[in-house]
């Protein structure tokens, strides 16, 4: 029976917070190269992460979303998608558009405040999103697109348990229903919209369950079990480009995970929630639990990882130095990356901007 098909109360695992292969579970048909691959990409991420927060709180970069915690479902996810396959993010996908191609430094550069590093040319990855659930809309388009050429590539669509309370979300997922588009959506349920527990958002008792309102399938996954979301996502991602007779395209999944870090760096995470959550929530690292899978099939020994680390921390480093060497940009590039055309009212407040910088130098105008 296929993993989609079970139903949303149950959820799906491959291994265990030890890293031990539960009863009954399949472990996905990947190769050595594969998983090493998946456990470097997580290992990046969390490096990534962790060196992000340290140059915001240096002033070397602006407000940033941290992601440790949901490496698992993140690179995973991505990894179950197909090169002409689209990816749409929300604010926090930094793991899975690197899985899918977007370099480092263009999301460092992004998050410096230059518009070029969300510059997507030739990728397959639609610009960062941080209206909430706005993005969804957007990916059930694309399916619709995607239907209307005769093309069979598939869109995977990220948000949070909190971007479930808004209405695109809904609207998204109803035309997707309707219209059967080929689009998987991912819902990162990290327990915690900004301040708002999960049992704050919707009565539901899973977030999957929604898919029945809408004729799709859903699914509840742990996202922090790599091998289990990879398996989910593989699925989901497949039957939405080739659905058996009588399926139908668009699967929604909610992989179950934790935020281990503030939602942004600009939030304290500690007036809202106790430090013994966050410990519980950290003995499931989806990082260790696929190393320790890994170790006992012999893939990886204390050399490899070793070895791993200091190409990760080597990858960091690079595109943290490319991302500073750039010229950072002037004011007016905020009006010049939001229309293909810069429409008369941007122009008026560009004009009114730089009017304001003659007549006043930017160090007056930022105490103000």
């Amino acid at each position: 029976m296929s993993v989609l098909e079970r139903d949303p109360h149950e959820r799906v695992r491959v291994l265990d917070e030890d890293g031990q292969v539960v009863d009954g579970a399949t472990v996905p048909d990947l190769s050595e190269e594969e998983f090493v691959e998946m456990y470097r990409s997580m290992r990046l991420a969390r490096h990534f992460d962790q060196r992000a927060v340290s140059l915001q709180r240096q002033g070397r970069m602006g407000t940033y979303p941290p992601l440790s915690g949901q490496e698992g479902a993140q690179v995973a996810s991505a990894m179950a998608l197909g090169d002409e396959d689209w990816l749409v993010p929300s604010y926090r996908e930094h793991g899975a558009a690197y899985v899918h191609g977007l370099t480092l430094e263009g999301t460092l550069r992004y998050w410096m405040g230059d518009e070029r590093g969300n510059e997507l040319r030739d990728l397959r990855i639609f610009p960062v999103a941080v209206p909430i659930a706005s993005q969804i809309p957007h990916a059930t388009g694309l399916g619709m697109a995607a239907q209307h050429r005769g093309e069979d590539d598939v869109s995977i669509c990220y948000f949070g348990d909190g971007a479930t309370s808004e209405g695109d979300f809904h609207e998204g997922l109803n035309f997707a229903g309707v219209y059967d588009t080929p689009t998987v959506f991912f819902c990162n349920n990290n327990q915690w919209a900004i301040s708002v527990p999960r049992e704050k958002q919707t009565r539901s008792e899973t977030i999957a369950q929604k898919a029945v309102a809408y004729g799709m399938e859903g699914v509840q996954v742990d996202g922090m079990d790599p091998l289990a979301v990879y398996q989910v996502a593989t699925e989901a991602v497949e039957k939405a480009r080739n659905p058996e007779e009588g399926q139908l395209r668009p699967t929604l999944v909610e992989a179950v995970q934790y935020r281990f870090g503030a939602h942004t760096t600009a939030d304290d995470p500690s007036v809202y929630r106790e430090d013994e959550e966050v410990e519980e929530w950290k003995a499931k690292d989806p990082i260790p639990r696929l190393e320790r899978f890994l170790r006992d099939r012999g893939v990886l020994d204390d050399e490899r990882v070793a070895a791993i680390t200091e190409s990760v921390e080597d990858e960091v480093a690079s595109a943290i130095e490319t991302a500073e060497g750039f010229e950072r940009p002037g004011p007016d590039t905020m009006f010049e990356h939001v229309y293909a055309e810069m429409p008369k009212r941007l122009e008026e407040q560009r004009a009114y901007l730089r009017r304001l910088r003659e007549e006043h130098d930017d160090d007056e105008l930022l105490e103000h």
